[in-house]
């Protein structure tokens, strides 16, 4: 981090931090003053942006979940079946919660607080509208958003019983996709050949590269930012005379 961004905190810098930090030691490990200390900041500075941790964690998972679902797409995208992208999501998710304890509290906590399940809940809903629609073509859209709410208590579940035992993670994953394609009136054809076809891929890789490169992305983005902010304060001085 260059001096001149040292000299005045800013939104961006925060979510930088919080993200390494949550994703380091995990989101109910690290408090505000973690991420104060390791900005050099006020906590006054830090709940100027974010007032509690579930404001900064709402920022991640927002941006989590279009970086995430562009990133299973892309490692679908031999199958062109955003079907098997949506069982492939939650098998990489699934996976890394059973390897990593900081990743499963990352992801537990997001499912957890009122307002990130709220943003994890809406997108989803749009994504199987979109996607698993043409099964389902005469529900409302107050019935996808019921079924929705039962298919987000599968995947906490599975999240939060993920088994390091390779035999039993897979059947845990098989069975929570057979049962959400089932609420989604998948006939058994597609769900078996789509069950088959992610527990065939490399859904624990998949998995830990998503959080690895995610933390990269939410610094990149936010030092573009943080550049673009800070050539505009340095026109703006120069113009003034300052």
């Amino acid at each position: 981090m260059s001096h001149k961004y040292r000299r005045r905190p800013t939104k961006q810098m925060i979510i930088q931090t919080g993200t390494r930090l949550y994703l380091e030691h995990g989101f109910t490990n690290t408090s505000n003053s973690a991420i104060c200390k390791a900005l050099n900041i006020s906590n006054g500075q830090l709940t100027f942006h974010f007032p509690t941790k579930e404001h900064l964690l709402a920022v991640l998972v927002n941006e989590l979940c279009d970086f995430q679902w562009k990133f299973i797409r892309d490692a679908a995208k031999k199958e062109d079946s955003s079907l098997l992208a949506m069982c492939l999501e939650l098998a990489a998710m699934s996976s890394i919660c059973s390897e990593d304890e900081i990743s499963r509290d990352f992801y537990l906590s997001a499912y957890n607080h009122p307002t990130t399940f709220e943003i994890i809940s809406k997108n989803d809903a749009e994504r199987a509208k979109a996607v698993i629609g043409s099964f389902c073509t005469d529900w409302t859209d107050e019935k996808f958003k019921r079924i929705n709410d039962i298919v987000l208590g599968i995947e906490m579940i599975t999240l939060m019983q993920a088994s390091d035992n390779s035999d039993l993670l897979e059947n845990k994953i098989a069975d929570a996709l057979n049962s959400i394609m089932l609420l989604y009136q998948v006939p058994e054809s597609y769900r078996q050949t789509k069950i088959n076809k992610v527990l065939n891929m490399d859904y624990a890789g998949i998995g830990r590269q998503i959080l690895k490169d995610f933390v990269n992305y939410v610094d990149t983005k936010n030092t573009k930012e943080l550049d673009e902010a800070w050539r505009a304060q340095t026109i703006t001085v120069k113009e003034n005379g300052v």
